[in-house]
């Protein structure tokens, strides 16, 4: 979604997002700290995916996704909503560990498959979605959010193919093969959109 420099979640507004970013608050945590804690939950749930390529892996892999998608939301509410405020390199901490947690989930996602370079190339892509937006934001527009495939639509996809494959073991490898290329994909045509509209506000008379 364009028109705004920060992504548009629809949960922010819950009565149990605000209750947990005041919870939060009022604890010692910084919203930096949520953001690097985001990192340590991709890592584990790549590694999981790496330990165990069955059920256990892709459950546990699953958990994780939701968990990074939750310091995702929190980090800022608690920096914004919660009065926390922003630091000097905020903007680090919000943007950086999102791209390492994205790739850690893709490329393992990739080798549990057996198809490694798939998911280098979903990472790649999902990396250069994420490039195009901030370039937008550098060219003095506003950051561009919008999808198919920008990043809550990339980890729920993710995190929700996980869990079917868990559940439908003989249909494990084709639903998982099913989601990788659909991010990949969709990825790639995010980077195309985001790029087209780029294009498109710059062309028009300042």
């Amino acid at each position: 979604m364009a028109g705004t420099d920060r992504r548009p979640i629809a949960a922010r507004n819950s009565g149990w997002a605000m209750s947990t970013a005041r919870f939060l608050a009022r604890s010692r945590i910084t919203p930096n700290q949520i953001s690097v804690l985001s990192v340590l939950f991709a890592a584990a749930g790549a590694a999981a995916l790496v330990a165990w390529p069955d059920w256990r892996g892709m459950l546990a892999c699953a958990l994780a996704i939701l968990l990074r998608l939750l310091c995702n939301l929190f980090d800022g509410m608690v920096a914004v909503e919660a009065g926390r405020g922003a630091t000097p390199v905020g903007a680090l901490y919000n943007d950086v560990p999102d791209r390492i947690a994205d790739s850690m989930f893709l490329v393992a996602f990739g080798y549990l498959i057996g198809m490694s370079w798939l998911g280098w190339l979903a990472a790649l892509l999902a990396v250069a979605t994420a490039y195009i937006r901030a370039l937008g934001g550098a060219l003095g527009l506003a950051q561009d959010f919008r999808g198919p495939m920008a990043k809550p639509h990339r980890m729920w996809l993710l995190g929700i193919a996980l869990v079917l494959a868990a559940l439908v073991p003989a249909w494990a490898h084709a639903i998982l093969l099913g989601a990788a290329v659909v991010i990949a994909a969709g990825s790639a045509l995010t980077c195309v959109l985001r790029l087209r509209a780029i294009a498109t506000q710059l062309r028009r008379p300042r």
